[in-house]
């Protein structure tokens, strides 16, 4: 459960998580993608791509690299605040520098009149705003896990405990920018860029060159993505696809065609031409309905998943632990589970 002191948890880094966190704010027509790979090809098979974010842990170090003067207004930028709200925050820089209008792309009212209403704000104002939106903060906290004993501010924190930080790469008005809370402003990475190809293609070394950094200390590093929504973007080619069979067949037919919905899209004449495309489009339909089917699948295991990440079983394992010690079968379990341990802290350090 969420708390409703205005402190912020911690939450799980996970495209399901984020995917419902947007959409419980109110964002329609986007969803986040776990990435194994930054090569372009890869992005472009989730077009449109609205921004990157990248996590990995935060070490010291003095970057020397310009800030941009965020005062025009053209880049949302918002200093972080409040540390458990660093995940949302990332989302946020994207989301809000989605531009107005954008196809498929429905940011609700929440973040339309947060938007407005920050519009003119420096940096630590946005933070501030989003530290004290209670609308954000709640569906943040909604993804809590519960807390079997203690809360994570009463916990006294260890020498060696890691801190993580989620930062954003987002493209704005043709230049690419990285946005890390913890800067004072936006950092420009690159101008002068056309288009998807064009940032795709020049994030991929930024974000390369910042794992080497650290590559010979830390391997853990996570990258996602914010795209449309998959499920439409598959809804699309298959309507699309049936649509032009059935076209080709209306010519096949000698019926007249109905028209193309492909701007400009003009039909061979050549019967044995229609009928080899019209095995085409088949196939094509066949790639768009599966792909459809196993979006609509992966947001029901997402559901589901979200599900148990809220659900306390702290009371049915205690009740377990009891009903072994009622059965005198517990203090074998703990042997047991004694003796399997050094084999496990082993494995881990392999």
């Amino acid at each position: 459960m969420g708390r409703g002191d205005g402190s912020w948890t911690t939450i799980e880094s996970d495209p399901g998580v984020f995917t419902e966190l947007i959409e419980k704010i109110g964002v329609k027509g986007v969803q986040v993608e776990e990435l194994w790979s930054m090569d372009k090809d890869t992005l472009l098979q989730m077009s449109p791509v609205y921004g990157l974010i990248f996590l990995f842990k935060w070490v010291a170090e003095d970057d020397k690299r310009p800030t941009a003067d965020d005062t025009t207004g053209t880049v949302f930028f918002a200093n972080q605040v409040i540390p458990n709200a660093c995940a949302t925050q990332a989302i946020l820089s994207i989301l809000l520098n989605i531009p107005p209008g954008a196809p498929g792309v429905e940011l609700g009212e929440a973040l339309t009149d947060f938007r407005a209403f920050t519009s003119d704000m420096p940096p630590d104002i946005k933070g501030l705003a989003i530290s004290n939106s209670d609308v954000i903060r709640g569906v943040h906290n909604s993804f809590a896990r519960p807390e079997p004993l203690v809360p994570d501010e009463d916990q006294k924190g260890g020498k060696d405990d890691d801190a993580f930080h989620f930062i954003a790469y987002v493209p704005v008005g043709g230049t690419l920018y990285e946005l890390d809370g913890l800067k004072p402003g936006p950092v420009a990475l690159a101008s002068g860029l056309a288009g998807e190809h064009d940032w795709l293609e020049r994030v991929g070394p930024e974000i390369q060159a910042r794992i080497e950094r650290y590559a010979a200390s830390e391997i853990r590093f996570n990258l996602m993505a914010l795209v449309g929504d998959q499920r439409a973007r598959a809804r699309a080619q298959l309507e699309v696809a049936q649509a032009r069979k059935a076209a080709v067949e209306a010519a096949l037919s000698g019926a007249p065609p109905p028209a193309s919905p492909v701007p400009g899209d003009a039909l061979p004449s050549d019967p044995s031409e229609l009928q080899g495309l019209l095995v085409s489009l088949e196939d094509e339909i066949i790639r768009a309905g599966e792909s459809l089917a196993s979006e609509n699948a992966k947001r029901e295991r997402w559901r589901h998943e979200n599900i148990r990440r809220r659900h306390n079983y702290i009371p049915l394992l205690f009740n377990m632990l009891k009903v072994f010690g009622e059965s005198g079968k517990l203090d074998a379990l703990i042997k047991a589970a004694k003796e399997t341990q050094p084999a496990k802290r082993q494995r881990q350090r392999e």
